[in-house]
């Protein structure tokens, strides 16, 4: 365990899981049952980072299906039933996690409800590498609203300048932003896409896989022992 003062808190969802075949055919079938003609994966994935009711609002209006009443718990249903057919941790990301752990506290913050996001990383037998999993189901607003990872800095006992956020969309990068801590974008996530280079800080950087996310980890720890060894 790293210092009980710093935090690196992960989003999930093409951050540390590639779970886009599983949702894309969870809401393909929801689609499917209320009549309407299946998305491409990649579309579906391009709406994934807001929380369920919002990927299926805009996978239904994509695929042109009006009637959406209790669309959502049948969606939830469906996904509970397809957790783990496909979806993995992203290579090298589960060692990036390891790393992280020796620099501090670990926490995974997604939109994805709380339920799902336990049964993933129980079932790829990685629960007990985070030290808090929030989910975007809790009593606080989901990301991009900075409550719940500053409930987590709290928790750390971290400050801003001691934490960062590990994601790949625009809204963890928002979140980021709005809670004054640095962000690191993965490009290999399927958020990425969205993503404007454009609004980084220079605090902030954008990595191509999991061994340079480690050169940033590292690169965090290091300015964490500068801030330390300057109070």
């Amino acid at each position: 365990m790293g210092d009980l003062h710093r935090l690196i808190a992960f989003d999930l969802d093409g951050t540390l899981v590639d779970s886009r075949r599983d949702l894309a055919d969870s809401a393909n079938d929801l689609i499917t049952e209320l009549g309407g003609a299946p998305l491409p994966e990649e579309a579906i994935a391009r709406m994934v980072g807001e929380g369920a009711a919002v990927l299926v609002r805009r996978a239904l209006m994509a695929a042109g299906v009006t009637d959406a009443r209790a669309a959502v718990r049948r969606f939830l249903e469906i996904y509970d039933t397809r957790l783990l057919r496909h979806t993995r941790f992203y290579a090298g990301m589960e060692e990036s996690v390891r790393f992280a752990r020796t620099l501090g506290r670990v926490a995974v913050l997604t939109n994805k409800p709380l339920g799902p996001s336990e049964r993933i990383l129980n079932g790829l037998g990685v629960r007990g590498l985070f030290d808090f999993v929030v989910g975007g189901d809790g009593p606080l607003p989901r990301k991009p609203d900075p409550s719940s990872l500053n409930a987590l800095m709290h928790q750390a006992g971290a400050a801003a300048a001691t934490s960062l956020l590990v994601g790949d969309s625009p809204i963890d990068h928002e979140t980021a932003v709005r809670a004054g801590v640095r962000c690191c974008i993965v490009s290999f996530g399927f958020g990425c896409e969205t993503f404007p280079n454009a609004r980084l800080r220079p605090e902030d950087s954008v990595v191509p896989d999991a061994g340079a996310l480690r050169d940033v980890l590292a690169a965090f720890g290091r300015d964490c022992q500068r801030l330390n060894g300057s109070s």
